[in-house]
C-alpha cells in the first residue's frame, strides 16, 4: 500500500521556497541600485525613472538601456568599477526614455 502524501508539509516548503526567492530577488535588486550607482538619487526619483522605464514601448530606448546594462556587467566582470572613468557617472543623469522628460 503506498504512503499517502503530507500535502500540508509539502506546501509549507513550497512557500519557504517562495519566501526565499523573494528575498533573494530583493537583494539583487538593492545590489543592482548599489552597483548601477543609483543608490544616490532621491527614492521618488528612483522610483519615477523605474516607473518611466517599465512604461516605455520605445523598443530602441529598451534596446540603448540592455546594451548600457550589458556593458556595465562586462566591465564589473572585468575588474573595473562602476564610476571608472566618469563614463558611468554621465549615463546616470541621463534621463530614462529620451523624449519622455516630462512624462
Amino acid at each position: 500500500m503506498r504512503k499517502p502524501r503530507d500535502y500540508d508539509s509539502e506546501l509549507k516548503a513550497l512557500g519557504n521556497k517562495a519566501r526565499v526567492l523573494r528575498e533573494r530577488k530583493v537583494t539583487q535588486l538593492g545590489e543592482l541600485v548599489i552597483a548601477a550607482g543609483a543608490d544616490i538619487l532621491p527614492l521618488e526619483q528612483l522610483a519615477g525613472a523605474l516607473l518611466a522605464a517599465a512604461a516605455t514601448k520605445d523598443n530602441s530606448a529598451r534596446e540603448a538601456w540592455r546594451t548600457r546594462g550589458a556593458a556595465m556587467f562586462q566591465r564589473k566582470a572585468r575588474g573595473a568599477g562602476v564610476n571608472d572613468g566618469g563614463a558611468a557617472t554621465a549615463d546616470r543623469s541621463a534621463p530614462p526614455a529620451p523624449g519622455k522628460a516630462g512624462a
